[in-house]
């Protein structure tokens, strides 16, 4: 019998991924319409970009199974994915991707009306047991509770998704400081805070999974969304580090580095429908679906970092090599918050 959906009471963030490339840049990197790309990754066949061994595309799905060495640890009765941001965009996509390989899930975030409806549809269609835990992840204490709440069920975090983030926009000397510095509890705080409540358990077992939420921000300064793009910046790194401390450990972390994604992230962090759209060109923009059954395929096979889409992939690089302070002095001119 499948348990059935709990819910814990208690207030976090939506999330998702703002756009933030350069737009000189993104024209720059259209895919040659003449050449086919992979359905997987985006990225043209045999295409290996220069951003380091360890961001080398994702291979086509059915390229590895459980019976190898997977770095996504198998389901298990007792073990779960725990999803921060889970009640809308990339997070929503990212449990029923996993839902759907068979993965228990745990569904974090503030909307608990949202969560206990994505926990029903994924018990429904795919038969695993669905946890809801509403709270706001800029509490310090209620992030604390997860892992006796959890074990109080019977379960264990194998898989962490750390997704939940936010952005503000506007010049820093204008800022909201209070609305900042939430940015910064979710976006920073939490994803260190997650990792060490959470790490230990997978390294003394052996197993486990950590997906960090970057962006393509991570590569840039981002004037007009300053302290987003230097969270994601920071977001990047520290899943480097962490990803070698235990590398020989049984446990992978993987970092997801999305340029602009299709959902609610862009209005919620002030941008219009309008200036959302046209802050890049369409042929960058992507599906949270799509990103989301990207990450989970890179997180099987072990990735240090995934960039979905070719286009994505090349302005990482461009944004890598450029020079930063030209870079940011026509970001300052282009982006709409600025203007």
């Amino acid at each position: 019998m499948v348990p059935p959906i709990d819910v814990a009471r208690s207030t976090t963030t939506t999330s998702a991924l703002a756009p933030d490339a350069a737009r000189a840049a993104a024209n720059a990197a259209a895919p040659d319409p003449t050449t086919t790309t992979d359905r997987v990754s985006g990225t043209r066949p045999g295409y290996v970009p220069a951003l380091g061994p360890e961001e080398c595309r994702v291979s086509p799905a059915g390229a590895a199974s459980y019976d190898q060495a997977m770095a996504l640890p198998p389901p298990s009765p007792t073990s779960t994915a725990l999803v921060t941001g889970a009640s809308s965009g990339i997070g929503a996509a990212l449990a029923r991707e996993l839902a759907q390989r068979g993965h228990g899930v745990t569904l974090v975030a503030r909307r608990e009306a949202r969560l206990t409806e994505l926990a029903a549809e994924l018990h429904k269609a795919h038969g695993v047991r669905s946890e809801v835990v509403a709270l706001d992840l800029t509490d310090a204490a209620a992030r604390g509770g997860l892992l006796g709440t959890l074990a109080e069920r019977g379960l264990t975090v194998d898989v962490l998704v750390n997704n939940a983030g936010f952005t503000t926009t506007g010049p820093v000397h204008r800022s909201d400081r209070e609305r900042e510095m939430a940015m910064i509890r979710t976006d920073v705080e939490a994803v260190i805070d997650l990792c060490s409540i959470f790490l230990p358990g997978m390294v003394e077992r052996g197993r486990g999974a950590v997906l960090n939420v970057a962006s393509t921000a991570a590569f840039q300064p981002l004037p007009g969304q300053a302290g987003y793009g230097a969270s994601k910046a920071f977001v990047l790194s520290y899943t480097r580090a962490v990803r070698a401390e235990v590398r020989a450990k049984g446990v992978t972390v993987t970092a997801l580095c999305p340029g602009p994604v299709k959902t609610e992230f862009a209005e919620t962090g002030g941008f219009t429908k309008e200036e959302s759209e046209n802050s890049l060109p369409k042929f960058m923009w992507l599906a949270a679906a799509e990103v989301a059954r990207i990450a989970v395929l890179g997180m099987e096979q072990g990735k240090g970092v995934v960039i979905p889409g070719f286009a994505n992939r090349v302005g990482a690089g461009f944004a890598r090599t450029a020079p930063h302070q030209a870079l940011a002095a026509f970001l300052a001119r282009q982006h709409p918050a600025l203007k």
